[in-house]
Parts: structure tokens; sequence; C-alpha cells
């Protein structure tokens, strides 16, 4: 604590890699290709392989030669007829639809609303198990080595059999998992693994996948080695030079004692090394010890959102001179406060916290995202104006995690479940082991909306509990809760901050009451909307993109930010959503809706027009939007609801060339007039200082004419998981955009790559998927492109009856390709 109502919070991130040291035992290889699938059986054990069918299922390993635990898990099986995929993987997104029988009064009664009404879950036993085999090559000179498997999360409950025997069982579909395998392992020989996943139950109330979503890991380590995740680094600035506090955990999982040296290194970003330390360690056969070095350096250029600057630790266990484990541990060096009159400091300066709040989840892949398409995702929510990301409600798949350390986001890191008993607890310390080190980890969240006990005793005792751990596993970070009501009793005392989820105006009167205690907005504004289109059509489920609707718990972007941009000790907020998501379909709770329409993007990331008011006061670049189309045939001489979010001074309005008016912007305000339609050009003209800095024009389009494409970049790793995403669009015989087409575009591949997801961010879409074609949705389309591991020119060609087809080549680059 540095003074009333402050927060220190330290600093970096611990990721994992391979050595780099052919002498070095350490290995990490992904298992992404080569996969076998198939849907199992929840209710019928002869569709589900036999599992289950014997009484004796778990009273003798591997079952017998004539009642084996699975079929499916025997090295014999005949999978011929199951589908080849590639990991990370969502079989519900290939799911059909089931809107049910109805009758339901909204979504919280209708479990199919949760999952977006896929057909999975108990109502669904034949689609909700499944599936997954491949030969596991384990090389011999792996042998006397340490081997395992690393799950970076499955969902949901899992068995994991190996050469025929369970090697693990896992329950719950955030949290990565482990596996020693060196039993059962025959290095140099054919190994088969096989993953049965349950996803009958879900965690959340909002669509969450099934299978395996995130990457797996073949590992291998010296028996002497640094533990998962093991390296802990708390850094913090020190004059123009930095100090480093490192713990490391060692196992030694050999009958013999061991002596050895465990080194650590720090290397500047640009890879010069500044500092190193030299720990004597001795541990006894089958024991675990740990090692602390102090470490400072004199130049140190700091982590932040505009230059995420990247130091690295090397971690090395040497014995007799011989170097048998290494680690490398990226992190940053920052300072991040937070302070109760001040809100959030990041290196010692104020930095308002400009969130938003996500799912796992994206058009044409569901759960499983590639990571280049994470990277993707949070580059557009910098586009916009974030700083700030909160990973709700679970902990983010590593990868996003990576994301935003490289890239420059601010995290608030959530686990799943708010509860002491022993699962929640080993959870919760499995998040921050995992991501204590990471330079954009600013605070833990224990626990979000959790009615039953968020403003009682037994909520409070529950969180003391938590946060106990939470102090014990990392000391340098705040622990906070989000709530949507009973701000002044239970939790809310407990956590070192209070999140508000929506209730932004009661923000002002808690800090008069509490002035000690940091505050934030966890779940702000809520605005709902559809992309392009801006008349309510309820029987259509389409809610027009002004910044005007919203559930009575929520508000606009513009009334929670106007409160927190100008009340200094409120930290941030984190806006709920940046992307429309499946699942708990507001504020159509009913089919055909199947999925959110909170985002300021829709479920493509294609910008809704609230986008644009965040990048107006979140950015400093002028901007200058003006909305909506000028495509209104049949409304001549009707006034048109015309907005412009724009940063500028002032901005006047033309209308085929004659002024509409002129108005001054208010900060954190839109502007707006009432424009009786003509077909034509209307054109917004912005001032700053007195100067026409920006002009943005809509005009009315022609009858539809050309397809157009775009890629957000040229070229693709050929790895065989690199992504680029696709927009497809349509224009007129002039090139002007077609803000209503809807045509049905079919993408063609030549070359090395495959179109892996197309989606059109309309939330009352049923089209699949996993497909080649999908119809426009307001003249946008999109097609997420992945790169084989071959190389080469790639040609994507759309086509759609009528129009001028499109055209888009890149190339891919071979790399070194996974397993």
């Amino acid at each position: 604590m540095q003074g009333a109502g402050v927060l220190a919070v330290a600093s970096a991130f611990a990721l994992p890699a391979a050595a780099a040291d052919p002498t070095v035992a350490r290995r990490r290889v992904k298992l992404a290709f080569d996969w076998k699938h198939a849907l199992g059986h929840a209710a019928d054990m002869d569709k589900d392989f036999g599992f289950g069918r014997d009484q004796r299922t778990y009273a003798k390993t591997g079952g017998s030669e004539s009642s084996p635990i699975a079929l499916a898990a025997l090295a014999t099986f005949d999978d011929s007829a199951w589908t080849t995929v590639q990991v990370p993987h969502d079989w519900a997104i290939d799911l059909p639809y089931d809107p049910g029988p109805g009758g339901f009064k909204d979504d919280q009664d209708d479990p199919r609303a949760a999952h977006g009404y896929k057909a999975l879950g108990r109502d669904h036993p034949e689609n909700s198990v499944g599936w997954y085999r491949r030969k596991l090559d384990i090389p011999a000179d792996w042998a006397g080595q340490r081997v395992g498997l690393e799950f970076d999360g499955a969902f949901r409950d899992v068995v994991v059999f190996l050469n025929g025997i369970i090697v693990d069982e896992h329950d719950g579909g955030y949290t990565p998992f482990t596996v020693d395998i060196t039993d059962v392992a025959k290095p140099g020989q054919d190994n088969w693994l096989v993953v049965r996943v349950d996803a009958s139950l879900g965690e959340g109330w909002f669509y969450e996948g099934a299978g395996l979503y995130r990457h797996v890991w073949l590992t291998a380590t010296a028996p002497l080695h640094v533990v998962p995740n093991g390296a802990f680094i708390r850094s913090e600035p020190r004059g123009s030079g930095a100090v480093g506090k490192i713990e490391v955990a060692v196992r030694n999982q050999a009958d013999a004692p061991q002596n050895a040296t465990v080194r650590t290194i720090v290397s500047a970003p640009n890879g010069l090394e500044m500092a190193r330390a030299e720990t004597p360690l001795t541990l006894e056969g089958w024991s675990d010890g740990k090692v602390e070095a102090d470490l400072r350096w004199p130049t140190a250029p700091l982590w932040s959102p505009a230059d995420p600057q990247l130091h690295r630790l090397t971690t090395e266990v040497e014995v007799d001179g011989v170097v048998v484990d290494r680690t490398e541990t990226a992190f940053g060096v920052r300072s991040a406060v937070f302070d109760a009159r001040r809100g959030f400091l990041l290196n010692g300066e104020p930095l308002k916290l400009l969130g938003a709040c996500c799912h796992q989840d994206h058009a044409g892949v569901g759960a499983a995202i590639p990571d280049a398409l994470q990277d993707w995702r949070i580059r557009q929510l910098k586009a916009m104006g974030c700083n700030a990301y909160r990973a709700s409600h679970n902990p983010a798949t590593p990868e996003l995690m990576d994301a935003c350390d490289r890239l420059g986001m601010l995290v608030i890191a959530e686990t799943r479940r708010m509860s002491s008993d022993e699962e929640s607890m080993k959870e919760l310390a499995s998040l921050i082991r995992r991501d204590r080190n990471r330079p954009s980890v600013i605070a833990w969240s224990i626990g979000n909306e959790e009615q039953a006990i968020q403003g009682n005793e037994t909520g409070a005792a529950v969180a003391r509990t938590m946060k106990r751990m939470v102090n014990r596993l990392d000391p340098s970070r705040p622990v906070t809760a989000a709530k949507d009501q009973d701000f002044d009793t239970g939790v809310s005392r407990v956590v070192d901050i209070l999140g508000f989820n929506y209730r932004t105006p009661q923000m002002e009167g808690y800090h008069a009451r509490f002035p000690d205690q940091p505050i934030m907005g966890t779940e702000t504004g809520s605005t709902v909307s559809t992309r392009g289109e801006y008349i309510l059509d309820v029987p259509g489920h389409i809610v027009p993109a002004y910044d005007r609707e919203h559930p009575w718990w929520a508000s606009t972007a513009e009334d929670w930010w106007t409160i927190a941009a100008e009340r200094p000790y409120i930290a941030g907020g984190f806006i709920w959503t940046g992307f429309d998501y499946r699942g708990e379909p507001t504020p159509y709770a009913r089919w055909p809706s199947v999925g959110s329409y909170f985002g300021a993007m829709d479920s493509c990331g294609f910008p809704k027009d609230n986008f644009w008011y965040y990048r107006a006061w979140w950015r400093p670049e002028p901007l200058l939007h003006l909305f909506p189309h000028w495509n209104w045939e049949g409304r001549e001489g009707q006034d048109v609801e015309v907005w412009v979010h724009s940063n500028l001074d002032r901005v006047e309005l033309f209308l085929n060339g004659r002024s509409v008016g002129a108005r001054d912007v208010v900060a954190n305000r839109h502007l707006a007039w009432m424009v009786p339609y003509a077909p034509g050009v209307l054109e917004a003209r912005g001032w700053k200082n007195g100067r026409l800095v920006a002009t943005q024009r809509r005009e009315t389009a022609g009858d539809p004419a050309a397809l157009t494409l775009t890629i957000d970049r040229n070229a693709l790793s050929a790895d065989g998981e690199d992504v680029g995403m696709i927009t497809a669009s349509v224009v007129d015989r002039r090139g002007r955009p077609c803000p209503h087409a809807d045509d049905l575009v079919v993408f063609e591949v030549s070359g090395d790559a495959r179109v892996i997801g197309v989606g059109n961010g309309n939330p009352v879409s049923h089209e699949a998927d996993r497909a080649d074609r999908r119809k426009l949705f307001n003249g946008l389309a999109q097609a997420i492109l992945q790169a084989g591991r071959t190389g080469g020119a790639i040609t994507v060609t759309a086509r759609a009856e009528g129009l001028r087809p499109a055209v888009l080549r890149l190339d891919a680059h071979t790399v070194r390709q996974s397993t």
C-alpha cells in the first residue's frame, strides 16, 4: 500500500519456449495436425465406442483384452470413417440449429439460447460428446526424459487415453492442464493419443464451443527441470533501469539427489544481456525446490500500450557443467498503480482504462480461434482506441494473452468461478501461475455478478479466501470483482478495486462514501445495434445503429463515457462488448436471433457506428464519421436522421452541395441533423483550429455491379495455421459501395490454402460457418483464409450471380512446420 487508497502493481509475463540448444532435453511440440474426429454419444454406449459399457471401466488399467475401456482408444481401431481435423477445433459450429418448441418468455428460460441455439447440451446427447485420435510420434532419444502433454484448454469434461490407458481426466473448460505420460509412453514406437470430450454441461450463459478448441502440446524435459510456469519475475522501474525479484521452482523427478546451479539471465529488448545470477540448489530425489534471486540492470525501456517493450529472462538448470534445462520468459518493465483519487497510473502517469469485454468467439470458427486471428482481434480493438481488455468471464487462451503482451493491451484477467471449493481454487491458482508474469495483466478478477453471494457475508468470506491465494501466488497485483448490485456490502470492501457493471451513475455516490477504494467500470454501455441498419424492426429482429437502444440495465455509450471521462477517480471502463458473440441473444431474447447485438463490432469484427464514437474520443487522431448510408429509395422528401461522430471543433453538413447546417462539437457527444432525403451526395466537412482537416461522403449507390475483395495482409506464413482476414463487398458501376447488398458470394481458392470459415455479422443468419460461401449482410461478408504448409502463390476468387467477380492474389512463405 503506497498511502491511502493506492495499490501497486508489478510486471512480467512468462512464455515457455523450446530450447534452442539440441543438447538440452526440454522440447515442446505443437500437435496441430493429423487429428481424426467423430461424435460419440452421451446416452448410448454403443454409439460412444463402448465407453462406460463395462462396470469395470475404472477397475483395471486399460480395461482388458476382451473388454477395453473404449474401442476408440485401441491402436487397432479403424478411424478411416472419422473426419480429419486441425486443432484448435470446435465441433459445435458444425451442428444444426435447434430453435426448440418455443413458449419460453426469454433466453433466461431457454437453455438453447446460451449455445446460440446450436443443438448441443443435455437435450442433444448425440452431439455433445466428441472423440479425437492421432498417432503420436515420440522420438526414441526422448527415452529417459519426462514426457508429457499440455492442453491449453478443452471444452469441457476430458478423458485422455494413451495407448489404451487413461492417463488423465480433467473437468473445466477454460483451465490448462498437464499430463505426465512418462510411464505409458513408448519412445521410438507407435503411440496412440485419444481424447474424449464431453460438452453436455456448460459453464457460461454464452456460446462456449466444444472440443479441443485450444492448442495441445507434446513435451519433454530432463528429470531435473523448471516446473511448468515455474519462473516468476517481478520487475519494476528504478531510475532509468530496473530491479527484478525472481523465483524459480525446480523439480527433481529422479531417484538420485541432484546438485545443480540455477542461472537467471535478463536480456534487454534488443537482445543484449543486462544482468545474471547463479544460485546453487540441492534437491533430494522426487522433490521440489525453489531458488530466489534479485537482479538490477541500468537501462530498461518501459512496457506500455503505446510501446510494448519486452525483456527476456533466460533460466538455466546446470548439473556438472551441463545445462539440462532452459526456459525463456518474456517480461515487461513497468509500474502500474490503482489510485482511489487519480484512477489508474501507468509508469507514473494517469491513464484512463479504455477497455472492452470479450468472449472467445468469432464468426466462421466459433471458439477455435487461430493465433493470427487472436492478433487481428486485438488490433481491431486498438484501432478503435482500446488500451485494455477484460477476459470475460474466464481465463483467455494463452495466444490471446501473448497478443496483448506483444501488441500492448492491458488486461483484467478473470477466473471462471467465484467459489472457495477445492476445484475452483485450483482453477484460480492455475490462472495466476500461468499469467502472473505478463506485463499486460494489471488485476485479477475473482467474480462477476454473483447475485447469490456478492452482497452478503458468504460472498465476503469466499472473496477473502480467494484473495489470500492471489496474494500468496502474486503479491504484486490487486484483486477486483465485478458487481451489478449491493455495492456497499459483501464482496465490495474485501476486494482492492471495486468493479461496477452498468451502474455507472452510482459510482460517484460510492466514491463519496468510500473515498479510499479505487473503482472502475467492469461492464459499461451495452448499446445494442445491428450493423448497417437505421430503422427499428422488431419482427425482423433489427436494432438501429444509432447510440440509443439498450436493455433496461444498461446505457448508451455516450451516457456512460461522459461520466467516466469527466471523473479522474474512475479508473476507466470496459464496454460490453468489443464484438458481437453467439448466444445470450439480446435484445431479442428468442429465435431467430442466435447472438448478441452488444458489440461495437459485429461477430466478424466489422465496425458498427459506435466503434467510431469510441474511436473519436479514445484516440487523438482527427476523426470524422458520417452515417447512415444514403440509399433510401422510396423515402424521397422524408426526414432521415443523420449523425456524425467527430473529435474536431466544428462540422458542417452538405446535401448535394448545399449546406444543411454547421454544429460545434461538444466533447464526448455526437452531432445530429434531420435531413429530407434526396438521392445524391451527403457530405460532412470538419474543421480544427479554423482549418478544414477532414471530409467524409455518403453517396447514393446504383445497382450492384461488381464484387471487391480485400485482405488484412498480402503474405501469409506457410505453416498450416496462419490466416488472412478477407472482406467481400459490392460496388456499383462507379465504384460506390452498395449498402443493402445481400448477394450470395462463393469463394474459390487455388494454391495451398483453404477457407476455414465465413460470416457476415448478421445475428439472425443461420447459414453454415464452415463453408465456401456466404450471403452478404448490408454489403459485407468475411472469409477466413488459412495457408497450407507448402507455400507459394494463392489466388482467391469471389463470385456472385450477376456481378463481376473479384480476384485476390497473395503469397505464402514457407516456414518451419508444426508437427
